[in-house]
């Protein structure tokens, strides 16, 4: 007998019953079917019963009332009922199918945003995210197989010397937008501070840091699967301090280092600093750090530590996979080395929950995270820390040796910015505007640029990585370019030799989305004046 399952199938909701009712597939509307009955699940019955949450079978809270409304649209969408692009119901709507209020609804769909599975549109209501693929990433690269002296010192410094156009765009260098209203409340707290005790900042503070911000800062890593205590911290002047500190202790002039290639030029220089070789490890632009070739490289030669950037690398933008991160960090316990790892866009992550670190994985103190408020708040807070497990004295002592203490008022300000909720409110707000830069830039690249070309898919962030033909000279491209009054950051300087002369970096945080696709237009232009001639 033949069962007529939209007469059986008992509905939550209008809207389930409107997309059962039009589903022509007998298939689709059995799995809908069977979907139905598997949904049913014990928060769900106290938390449309109007009870209080309370433990269910196994011991652990019930879902609150937006925590299970939220639940229940996240499975709509990624089962299909509702397809990327596609409205969802108004906040009025859901409120008055699920009985809850229209607060609880807004809080459900707020929660689906720092998720990135829906979006706000102003006047229009909610909708289903359209998530971007890109078939054109950058090429694996196949840097040179042997340690290397650290060169182009002097095209950073030119670099970071450049004055700031007033009648230009400037995507050089990975700057934060600082423009957010969600800033006002460190901005608050600052003054605040300042006015209340003027002298607070002036005498020397704690060589670790300020205790309560090291609270704060242990409080923040647990997202990323870290169990921290105060004392494990080290407050740092940034993460350039902190990179070129945890470098110094654990090596010695002439040692090895391997690193991700390409590489951060500021990770470059400080090994240059260091009177270190760098050991550049192929790299894929969506998987990170090839741990073939590190391991052949360990077997080859005397490498005392590994540097990486394993979460929204920078420049290629991609985030290793937790299993990955668990290798590499065996890998070194085979080998009994170091990691460095360098996790400051790790809170700017896309995704939610945020990445796993390395460092979440450590159990003999081996990792050294690093990270700072540069690229999440704001590069003039000057506010880095270490988490350096068992080389923690030696990187206190060469903190003290380096800089001695911290400034001691941006600690309280950002300290007091993260116990009252201001930065995870700031971080839910910059990684939904920084995707939605992303897909924007995306595009403009793919409108204006040469059809070869080569571009990165960040996975958080607010860099891209631009491969462009083998026969363009990125370093005679800026010079061009700057005349127009674009700047961006060229290839070069991301290797220990200068490779990558046709690729570069640019950045999507700063400006506005029409200055930020008039220069991507202007290179464009530039860039068709390099092309090679057939």
């Amino acid at each position: 007998m033949k069962v007529n399952y939209r007469e059986k199938i008992k509905y939550n909701t209008d809207s389930e019953k409107h997309f059962i009712n039009n589903t022509e597939n007998p298939n689709s509307v059995c799995m809908a079917a069977n979907i139905k009955i598997c949904m049913v699940n014990f928060a769900s019955l106290f938390v449309y019963n109007n009870v209080p949450p309370a433990t269910d079978l196994t011991g652990r809270y019930a879902m609150t009332l937006y925590q299970d409304l939220s639940e229940r649209l996240k499975e709509h969408i990624e089962l299909g009922f509702y397809k990327p692009g596609d409205k969802l119901p108004s906040v009025r709507q859901l409120s008055q199918e699920h009985g809850v209020s229209i607060s609880t609804v807004q809080e459900a769909y707020r929660q689906l945003e720092q998720e990135i599975l829906v979006e706000a549109r102003p006047k229009s209501g909610y909708f289903v995210v359209q998530k971007q693929r890109i078939d054109n990433l950058p090429s694996i690269s196949r840097p040179p197989q042997r340690p290397l002296e650290v060169s182009q010192w002097e095209e950073v410094f030119n670099l970071l010397m450049i004055r700031d156009n007033a009648n230009g765009v400037q995507l050089q260098h990975a700057m934060p937008d600082m423009t957010a209203s969600t800033l006002k409340p460190l901005l608050k707290t600052l003054a605040d501070l300042t006015k209340q005790n003027p002298a607070l900042g002036l005498g020397y503070g704690d060589l670790r840091g300020s205790e309560e911000l090291r609270t704060q800062l242990c409080r923040l890593a647990g997202a990323s699967g870290c169990q921290l205590h105060p004392d494990d911290l080290v407050v740092t002047s940034g993460c350039q301090e902190a990179l070129s500190v945890c470098l110094r202790a654990v090596t010695e002039p002439n040692d090895i280092i391997a690193i991700e290639s390409p590489s951060f030029y500021g990770s470059m220089q400080a090994i240059k600093a260091a009177n270190l070789k760098a050991m550049e490890i192929p790299t894929h632009p969506e998987t990170g750090i090839s741990l073939e070739a590190l391991e052949l490289a360990l077997d080859q030669w005397p490498i005392k530590a590994i540097l990486v950037t394993p979460t929204c690398n920078n420049p290629l933008g991609y985030t290793m996979s937790d299993d990955k991160k668990e290798r590499l960090y065996r890998l070194a316990q085979s080998y009994d080395i170091a990691i460095i790892e360098d996790d400051i866009y790790g809170d700017i992550a896309y995704q939610f929950p945020r990445p796993r670190s390395i460092k979440s994985f450590d159990e003999d103190g081996r990792v050294l995270l690093c990270s700072s408020f540069s690229k999440t708040v704001a590069p003039g807070i000057r506010v880095g820390w270490i988490a350096p497990g068992r080389y923690r004295d030696k990187v206190t002592h060469i903190k003290y040796v380096s800089s001695s203490m911290c400034p001691t008022l941006p600690q309280l300000a950002i300290a007091k910015f993260i116990r009252l909720g201001g930065y995870d409110k700031h971080i839910r707000t910059m990684r939904q505007r920084y995707e939605k830069q992303r897909d924007h830039m995306l595009a403009a690249i793919k409108r204006y640029f040469p059809s070869n070309t080569r571009v990165s898919f960040p996975d958080g962030g607010f860099i891209l990585w631009v491969e462009l033909d083998k026969d363009i000279d990125s370093m005679k491209l800026v010079e061009q370019c700057r005349l127009e009054g674009v700047g961006f950051a060229p290839g070069p300087l991301f290797s220990a030799t200068g490779k990558y002369r046709h690729c570069f970096r640019i950045n999507f945080s700063e400006q506005g989305m029409e200055q930020r696709e008039a220069a991507i237009k202007t290179l464009a232009q530039v860039l068709l004046k390099f092309q090679p001639v057939n």
